[in-house]
């Protein structure tokens, strides 16, 4: 009896991407550019992190909250706002009463930048260009969201949203206006008010952070 032929199978072909490149959504789906970011080579920041690590929350957030760049536990989980600076920012919320849940939260840089000092990975700042390179993600963000409210923590998302003469400590805590028809504000970044020394400082700072993030009680119902 003649044993029947296998079925050939074509091998999958996995496509290199090139440096200083990313791949292309394979839709205008919020989902599918979260995909593409996972491949991102636009900077070389993508040689050092654990892992992309992309904006999460509501597809139709009225709220989108723009940090600077991961931290280390936000590398290893792979999901923004989970670490010491998260927790500060739920605090503040939970505070004014908006729920974490119906915000969007990401950063305008989606790899983290370190300096390895032993076991330890030391937060460094991204530079101009990398901050350049991650803006392509960001802006595709805002145009799949279009929330009503982008708000900035930190000089980096500042520049990012509201241009590079955006002064964060002259401008914190006040309404702008954006091209899209939308409006946003900036406050400074949770990590600053964690670095804080002594408890009365800490307490002033957070205070003065729950202050600039009070505007969202503004918005309607």
């Amino acid at each position: 009896m003649a044993t029947r032929k296998a079925a050939f199978k074509r091998p999958a072909v996995r496509h290199e991407v090139p440096e200083g490149s990313a791949p292309e959504p394979a839709d205008d789906s919020l989902e599918a550019l979260r995909e593409a970011a996972k491949g991102c080579k636009r900077c070389d920041l993508w040689r050092i992190g654990t892992q992309t690590v992309f904006g999460e929350g509501p597809a139709k957030a009225r709220i989108m909250v723009v940090g600077e760049q991961p931290g280390d536990q936000e590398d290893l989980a792979g999901r923004p706002f989970v670490g010491p600076s998260g927790r500060l920012f739920d605090q503040a919320l939970e505070e004014l009463g908006v729920d974490r849940r119906q915000v969007y939260v990401t950063n305008a840089v989606k790899h983290f930048k370190f300096t390895p000092r032993g076991k330890v990975r030391l937060h460094q700042s991204p530079n101009p260009a990398e901050q350049r390179a991650c803006r392509y993600w960001l802006d595709g963000e805002r145009e799949r969201l279009h929330p009503e409210v982008i708000v900035c923590l930190g000089a980096i998302a500042s520049k990012a949203v509201f241009g590079s003469k955006f002064g964060l400590m002259r401008q914190r805590g006040e309404w702008q206006a954006l091209p899209d028809g939308g409006k946003g504000f900036a406050t400074v970044h949770p990590s600053w008010v964690l670095r804080q020394r002594g408890s009365e400082e800490r307490e002033r700072a957070f205070r003065g952070f729950v202050a600039d993030l009070a505007l969202l009680t503004e918005l309607d119902a």
